[in-house]
């Protein structure tokens, strides 16, 4: 979808976890359904990335093409399974959360923090998705770091 493609391919693993949390299979509730939901999600997309991003980089005719948005989802999906558990004790304190999260990867995803810069430069898949893998693992710290703040 256009435009901001990435910023779209964010957003169903954002969805996802807020349908489960409001579903009472929070990570603090329901563990091995929420991590196993996302924890599918990030296996699926990643394997896309790396099966498929050399013909997408052929199709699109150029490296790490922003049509092709499973690099995304994957590195979305990284700071939704590492969610503080003391994020949960309220709706709004969840909802704001999960924001944090979604914006956190996009912030960090589009200005790609050493390494994640240099890492496109590895060919093919794994080019597409491993710059994704550690802004996904930045967001992380990032919403670890904001919660805590929140919450003390």
């Amino acid at each position: 979808m256009r435009p901001a493609s990435g910023t779209w391919g964010s957003l169903p693993p954002v969805a996802l976890a807020a349908i489960l949390i409001a579903a009472g299979f929070g990570p603090g509730v329901a563990p091995w359904i929420y991590h196993g939901a996302i924890g599918l999600v990030f296996i699926a997309a990643c394997l896309a990335c790396i099966l498929e991003g050399d013909r997408a980089e052929a199709h699109f005719g150029r490296k790490d093409p922003g049509d092709a948005v499973a690099d995304e989802v994957a590195g979305q999906c990284i700071p939704l399974m590492f969610l503080p558990i003391m994020a949960f004790q309220t709706p709004t304190l969840a909802a704001v959360t999960l924001v944090y999260a979604f914006l956190a990867f996009r912030v960090l995803d589009i200005v790609k923090p050493w390494p994640a810069s240099g890492l496109q430069q590895v060919p093919g898949g794994w080019g597409i998705l491993l710059d994704d893998l550690i802004a996904g693992l930045y967001a992380a710290v990032v919403v670890q770091v904001m919660s805590r703040m929140m919450l003390a």
